[in-house]
């Protein structure tokens, strides 16, 4: 036998050995070995070979063995190095044919005749007519529930109260605008939107010549305490706004004579932009009417000054004008050829009594402007403070009334506790203090503070609420001493003012379609008559003597 019949010989027992069962092995195992030493050697080497072959042809398992219970068609597999895989579309026929009980090709053919097509068909124009049902109930719901008003268009200054100082020295102790800026965080917890500071610049009265509004008086402060004040200001949310008018302590003008006012004018034009360099957030003047009529094109310069947003000065600032017109006509003619952002005007008359002359003017004004025009004031630099203009007794009549009517309210220093003029408008600023106090004193301090508390819970309220702040204004009740009007927007509680001017009890009868019968107390100048909380009946709505009360209830749709 030669080398090349042994090796042939040697792979064919190896192939009968791989496929016949273990207990075959004994047998051919006593079979003789091949004789010659060199045909051994070979086949040795081929014997290693094919063992390594077929390790490389088995299967991947976690131990490298065959399992045990495989099927002869796997170990045929194995055997020949290869693994059969079930692939998803095979998978997919077995699962279809489980749950329908036909294969791929039955199914073809049911799914083309006339009747699954039907189905298929009536199928999908259900699942249609489902989902346009669907989208047309959403579309109705949405049609159907109310809609919710856009927020108006508003400016800083219309977002709460603007506070006057318009003495400095009587402010503070320390008499300066260093004094000012120590009560920054008082007047800030009253949630007064901006302050109103000064004249502060030097301006002897009555002469043209010594006027410089770009110059700080004195016995007010300096340029450093005014910048320490605007930035303090600020940090609490507050601006600044400063009273240029020219002529504040002589008798002369508006803003001198017919001779001076164009030479005061190109002075002024200058200043506003130095002091809104500075920081300062709007400017105030007096006389604005004579001026806009005398010298029109330099009031036209003066308004695009501070009405018009620069690269250097984007924010908006106000212009607020002062006139002494009482006649809400005048005052509304005004409003409309001088331009001004605000018209401090006298339409509310301190110390007038007739309710149905407020109401009047207010309605005229208010059909005749958008509130974010309008402001009311009473008293100030000419006027003095308004527990001297009204009474003691009606200080939260009229707090009440200035922040629940349509518009920006404007507050003298002072005004918030009752502060009474002592023989000058501008009376000492009374403070708390710890220092002890005989019982006189400790009355007159308790009613301060309730004053005050009263004023803070009114602020708080109109720049949280959005009735109070812009909502509209309807006219519920009015006579020649009692008035009530409501206050609504949108989907929001709706709030009712009444007053009562009268010294008698009066008892008003608030009915219609946009009220309830009931409604919630939430302020009354006699917290013992009408509890906070406290229901009241409109349609038979008693109001003490002198007393004013706030109101609401839910809306309801």
């Amino acid at each position: 036998m030669n080398t090349e019949e042994t090796n042939v010989d040697l792979q064919d027992a190896e192939t009968r050995d791989a496929a016949e069962p273990a207990a075959a092995e004994p047998e051919e195992a006593a079979q003789p070995a091949p004789a010659a030493d060199a045909d051994a050697t070979e086949a040795d080497v081929s014997e290693a070979d094919l063992d390594q072959e077929e390790q490389e042809k088995q299967p991947m398992t976690g131990g490298g063995e065959r399992p045990e219970d495989a099927p002869p068609a796997a170990a045929e597999a194995e055997k020949n190095g290869s693994v059969k895989l079930k692939i998803p579309e095979e998978e997919e026929e077995e699962q279809q044919e489980k749950f329908t009980g036909l294969n791929k090709e039955e199914l073809l053919r049911v799914a083309g005749t006339p009747g699954w097509v039907r189905t298929r068909w009536a199928l999908l124009v259900v699942f249609w007519l489902g989902w346009l049902g669907m989208l047309g109930g959403a579309v109705l719901i949405v049609l159907r529930a109310p809609r919710c008003r856009d927020l108006p268009a508003t400016n800083w200054w219309n977002d709460g109260a603007l506070y006057q100082v318009g003495n400095i020295a009587a402010f503070s102790a320390a008499r300066d605008l260093k004094g000012l800026e120590q009560k920054v965080s008082s007047l800030s917890q009253l949630k007064v939107r901006g302050l109103v500071v000064g004249p502060i610049h030097v301006a002897p009265a009555d002469s043209v010549e010594a006027l410089s509004f770009e110059e700080i008086s004195p016995e007010a402060g300096n340029p450093e305490q005014f910048k320490g004040l605007v930035q303090t200001a600020h940090k609490k949310g507050i601006s600044v706004v400063l009273d240029l008018t020219p002529n504040y302590q002589g008798s002369s003008g508006p803003w001198f004579s017919n001779t001076s006012v164009t030479y005061v004018t190109e002075r002024l034009k200058s200043a506003l932009v130095f002091w809104l360099d500075k920081g300062v957030d709007g400017v105030l003047l007096s006389g604005v009417e004579r001026v806009a009529s005398v010298v029109p094109s330099q009031w036209a310069d003066i308004r695009a000054i501070v009405q018009n947003g620069t690269e250097e000065r984007p924010n908006k600032r106000v212009l607020i004008g002062v006139t002494e017109r009482s006649s809400a006509e005048d005052v509304s003619s005004l409003l409309s050829s001088t331009g001004v952002d605000l018209l401090i005007s006298r339409v509310l008359r301190p110390g007038s009594t007739d309710a149905m002359e407020h109401a009047r003017s207010v309605q005229l004004l208010y059909s005749a402007h958008s509130q974010t025009t309008l402001a009311w004031g009473l008293g100030g630099r000419a006027e003095g403070h308004l527990a001297s203009l009204v009474g003691p007794a009606l200080v939260k009549l009229y707090q009440l009334l200035l922040l629940t009517l349509p518009g920006t309210p404007v507050i003298n220093y002072g005004d918030e506790i009752g502060l009474m003029d002592e023989g000058n408008k501008f009376p000492k600023m009374l403070w708390d203090s710890d220092e002890e106090l005989n019982g006189t004193l400790q009355e007159e301090r308790a009613e301060r503070l309730s004053c005050r508390s009263f004023f803070r819970s009114l602020s708080e309220r109109r720049v949280k609420e959005r009735p109070l702040l812009f909502g509209d204004f309807l006219l519920l009740s009015n006579s020649s001493s009692s008035l009530a009007y409501l206050r609504v927007w949108d989907q929001s509680e709706r709030y009712v003012a009444a007053f009562n001017w009268a010294e008698e009890a009066a008892v008003l009868q608030l009915s219609g379609a946009a009220l309830p019968q009931q409604a919630t107390v939430v302020l009354s100048t006699n917290s013992s008559d009408l509890p906070a909380d406290s229901s009241v009946d409109l349609t038979n709505l008693r109001l003490g003597p002198g007393q004013a009360a706030l109101l609401k209830f839910p809306y309801t749709g």
